[in-house]
């Protein structure tokens, strides 16, 4: 059983995938609802302070190098979190918390902790108002998450026996 918390832990810290991808894997695996979403809540934070203090200065280090492949992608995540912070910016203005909070909080592709967290780096958003917003953010998306797969899982299931 434990293996299987490391795996939804580790899968809740990958970029892209985040809890949007663990919560299903944990239902797949029969894992305890609550005990199964607060780990890969704890998975999709930890990396989150991490980000704010340190992606956007290791992305702009890394775009001025002259390894291709590496300054290439590196400029494609300033330009994807530059993007998503302008966009974020332009609809919201001062309601900025909250449109950070539902942009994490809707389980769509390329929007989860990663991406928000960066977004907000990029906007100067304040350090606790990020981690605030983000958090609530992944709670939200992981209720949406485990309310979805609970639901097809047991339908799955219950084909199944």
């Amino acid at each position: 059983m434990l293996k299987n918390y490391l795996w939804i832990f580790f899968i809740s810290m990958v970029p892209l995938i985040e809890l949007r991808g663990a919560i299903p894997v944990s239902q797949a695996l029969q894992m305890p609802i609550i005990s199964s979403y607060i780990v890969c809540i704890l998975g999709n934070m930890l990396p989150v302070p991490i980000i704010y203090m340190f992606a956007r200065k290791v992305l702009e280090w890394g775009a001025s190098k002259e390894i291709w492949a590496f300054s290439k992608m590196c400029r494609f995540f300033i330009e994807k979190g530059t993007r998503a912070g302008e966009k974020m910016q332009a609809k919201v203005g001062r309601g900025l918390f909250v449109a950070l909070l539902l942009f994490v909080g809707i389980p769509l592709p390329g929007t989860g902790a990663w991406t928000g967290t960066l977004a907000a780096s990029f906007l100067g958003m304040r350090f606790k108002e990020t981690i605030l917003a983000v958090i609530l953010g992944v709670l939200l998306a992981g209720v949406i998450m485990m309310a979805g797969s609970l639901g097809l899982f047991s339908a799955i299931f219950a084909i199944i026996r």
